[in-house]
């Protein structure tokens, strides 16, 4: 048998998913097989530093964990490069780690993880890594621009307005009476770029308005309003690069009002369904809109496209692609996945080869001028 893998885990981040992301990245060094992985954690402090732990003899057994070990590397560190000093918020444990390293799986969620920053980071050091490249995963996170292009591919959503929040405190009554006139109550407000259901309302009337607005507000400067659409909440994973395998079709049955945080990811308030009881004329209708999704804004690796179904019309309306969804005990992407029988720790070694195929094939790129002299 063949050296580890060397697997390096970016967890953490400053933003308000850091507690997800935390979860996330334990569930997936808890999975990973220790006869194939040598597992290097990286954390990104709320602070925004970056910290290098040990890689993991025993695995860590809680988030407390996790969050302790990178305290721990940072107060015992005594070599250059083991972490980014107190104050400077770079990323020198990653961008030194081409030795060191084979792929690295970034968990971090939300904004300056998620949406193609650290992506970019990952591209600069030539790593390969698990998930999105740059430009799918900005759009994979900014709901206003991923609904503009899948407006432009054709493929069926709901009414939706974009919202400055410049706008919105200049001109008020002016947005509310745009959202009334154009999308009706009720309706859902949403920072653009933001994770996870956090800042997410629904408003069923102007004063719940006021209030969705003023939250979504405080997360983002680009806001989205949808419409609310009738329909059960249907969701499918994605697997792969160019060639792709989908998973069997789930659904979310939520007894509040919407998938919201506390229902994602500490299971309050809901029920999933897998597989959903849809006809089978509707889970290969989801299978294709989610590839044709998946390659619109060219996502690799992994992804879960999430659709409303209107049974009384049969009428399915695509809501979102998620680029990074979360692999916690209640997460819908691994569980989708298993169903379709491909088990947890098997999900992760495809998406390590994936991450190692897509770097191999970026290689052939020319990056020589002398090609053209």
């Amino acid at each position: 048998m063949g050296r580890k893998i060397r697997l390096g885990i970016v967890y953490g981040g400053k933003s308000s998913e850091h507690e997800v992301s935390l979860r996330t990245a334990l569930s997936v060094i808890q999975a990973v097989d220790p006869d194939k992985y040598e597992i290097l954690p990286i954390y990104i402090r709320l602070d925004g530093n970056w910290v290098k732990g040990e890689a993991a003899a025993g695995l860590p057994q809680s988030v407390e964990a996790l969050r302790l070990e990178g305290k721990q590397s940072s107060a015992a560190d005594g070599q250059a490069g083991q972490m980014v000093q107190s104050g400077k918020r770079d990323a020198a444990p990653v961008l030194s780690l081409g030795e060191e390293i084979d792929v690295i799986f970034p968990v971090v969620h939300g904004p300056n993880g998620e949406d193609g920053t650290v992506q970019g980071l990952l591209e600069l050091a030539n790593l390969p890594y698990v998930g999105s490249g740059v430009m799918a995963s900005a759009v994979g996170m900014d709901k206003w621009m991923m609904k503009n292009i899948f407006a432009q591919a054709g493929l069926p959503q709901g009414k939706y307005l974009g919202i400055l929040r410049s706008r919105l405190e200049s001109a008020p009554d002016e947005v509310v009476r745009e959202i009334e006139e154009e999308l009706g109550y009720p309706c859902f407000v949403k920072p653009a770029n933001m994770g996870s259901s956090v800042g997410i309302s629904k408003a069923k009337d102007r004063e719940q308005l006021l209030e969705a607005l003023k939250l979504a507000a405080s997360f983002d400067r680009r806001l989205i309003v949808e419409a609310f659409v009738e329909g059960r909440e249907l969701e499918i994973g994605v697997l792969g690069n160019e060639q792709v395998v989908t998973s069997v079709v789930g659904e979310v049955i939520a007894t509040k009002e919407f998938y919201d945080y506390e229902a994602k990811y500490k299971g309050a308030g809901t029920e999933l369904q897998i597989p959903a009881n849809v006809p089978q004329h509707v889970a290969d209708r989801i299978a294709e809109l989610a590839v044709q999704a998946f390659h619109t804004i060219d996502a690799s690796g992994l992804s879960r496209v999430d659709f409303f179904w209107n049974e009384a019309v049969d009428r399915l309306y695509i809501n979102e692609v998620n680029t990074m969804p979360g692999f916690t005990p209640y997460s819908m992407y691994p569980m989708l996945f298993a169903e379709a029988g491909i088990p947890y720790s098997e999900l992760i070694d495809r998406l390590v080869q994936l991450a190692q195929e897509r770097h191999a094939d970026k290689q052939r790129n020319q990056i020589s001028a002398e090609a053209f002299e």
